[in-house]
């Protein structure tokens, strides 16, 4: 009873996650972020201390400060993997998942938690997850993924996120993923917000009307312009349920108000719609628009809750052990990275284990080459593959981020 479990946060954005973990019983030592209005909110909410700036830069503060904490936490930068964006990954400048993994060398922690969205978990990003899957076990840790539901965890919000748990071999054979809570599902749009609207007389009829979960709520970023609920797939979900999710609110409908749509929502009707309520209390500070995007962008805490519940039930031994099994994620990048020379189709599919016919390996090849240097050798009709240097940012000083970063420095959230 008188166990204490520390936290260190990277990227943590206004808090979601923090907040989650802190009620799963984690007592945070640093919470890392660049976004000064995000700051702002983690300060007004007492987490303490908080780095602001850079997570990669060194002035900022040193992983190595906070070696054997707990948990090591995060919820990376999303663009490089969202599939509503160029999906860039290790290309990206913003991209610090790779990097994350690789400061468990510097941290040692007993466990490591981090998110990302779900197109993380499409096959272009298989050869990265196999990656770091690989990096993680050098380090002595079993890494699994899973992607898990905001909604299967009473938020009224349909968010899929990708999340990476990684432990030492000890904790792992008692991990176990968090289910699904059936006994408390989650509301529908209109039965969250209807005490929210006021004394607006088209409550009533609206409430039915909204009577789904909302869709993904997206923060957005500084690229773009001011807040709304969306690209147009999300516009016309929220439509169907009344709700114009055409920007923001500054205040909920006045009692006589009529709408060709319905109302628009307010900050803090988006903040119960991400799981803010009740025991995950939480304020935001800053103008309407950087409140949302604070929002928008968090981790439901209830789901950081959950899996935060889920480590220290294996750190405390609690629940059946486990058999362990390799997650393989892809089996072309590992038979390359494991022979480590020129392999030709044919050694490398059976290396692989599969059945590719050529136009599906060099599909595959293709890929892979987005993330890492594949080097080609053709000779006569024989085609040879070799894996080479992975292309993310790892904490390299001449690694092409440093200079894209400061250039792009303004806009980056």
């Amino acid at each position: 009873m008188n166990e204490s479990f520390t936290a260190v946060e990277i990227c943590a954005g206004a808090g979601g996650q923090v907040l989650g973990l802190h009620q799963a019983g984690f007592k945070h030592e640093v919470a890392v972020e660049f976004d000064s209005n995000a700051c702002t909110t983690l300060r007004h909410n007492d987490i303490t201390p908080v780095a602001e700036g850079d997570v990669a830069d060194s002035s900022v503060w040193d992983p190595r400060d906070y070696e054997g904490v707990s948990l090591l936490a995060g919820g990376v930068p999303c663009p490089p993997f969202t599939i509503a964006g160029k999906q860039l990954g290790a290309n990206d400048e913003r991209d610090l998942f790779a990097w994350s993994v690789e400061q468990v060398d510097k941290v040692r922690p007993r466990a490591l938690l981090l998110e990302n969205v779900r197109g993380l978990s499409m096959p272009r990003f298989a050869g990265y997850r196999q990656h770091v899957l690989d990096r993680l076990a050098d380090s002595g840790y079993v890494g699994e993924w899973q992607l898990l539901q905001a909604s299967d965890f009473a938020v009224p919000q349909l968010r899929p996120r990708f999340v990476l748990v990684a432990l030492k071999p000890e904790d792992a054979e008692f991990f176990h993923w968090p289910k699904p809570d059936k006994f408390d599902p989650a509301p529908t749009v209109g039965q969250a917000l209807f005490d929210l609207m006021g004394d607006w007389k088209g409550a009533d009829d609206w409430k039915g009307h909204a009577d789904k979960i909302a869709p993904t709520i997206v923060g957005g970023s500084k690229k773009h312009g001011g807040a709304d609920l969306g690209p147009t797939r999300a516009k016309r979900a929220w439509a169907q349920m009344h709700v114009d999710a055409m920007g923001v609110a500054d205040a909920p409908p006045a009692r006589d108000d009529e709408f060709a749509i319905g109302p628009k929502l307010t900050c803090d009707m988006v903040q119960v719609l991400q799981g803010f309520e009740g025991r995950y209390d939480w304020s935001f500070t800053g103008r309407k628009t950087s409140r949302y995007r604070q929002i928008g962008n968090a981790f439901p805490p209830p789901v950081a809750h959950a899996v935060g519940n889920a480590i220290l039930k294996a750190f405390r031994r609690e629940g059946p052990r486990r058999e362990i099994r390799p997650s393989a994620q892809d089996p072309v990048y590992r038979a390359l990275a494991e022979a480590n020379d020129f392999l030709s189709a044919a050694k490398l599919t059976r290396l692989a284990g599969t059945t590719m016919g050529t136009s599906q390996l060099e599909r595959h090849i293709s890929m892979l080459s987005k993330d890492f240097d594949i080097e080609v050798a053709t000779r006569g009709q024989t085609t040879k593959y070799k894996l080479g240097s992975f292309n993310a940012f790892v904490g390299q000083e001449a690694h092409s981020r440093h200079e894209a970063f400061l250039k792009n420095r303004a806009k980056i959230s």
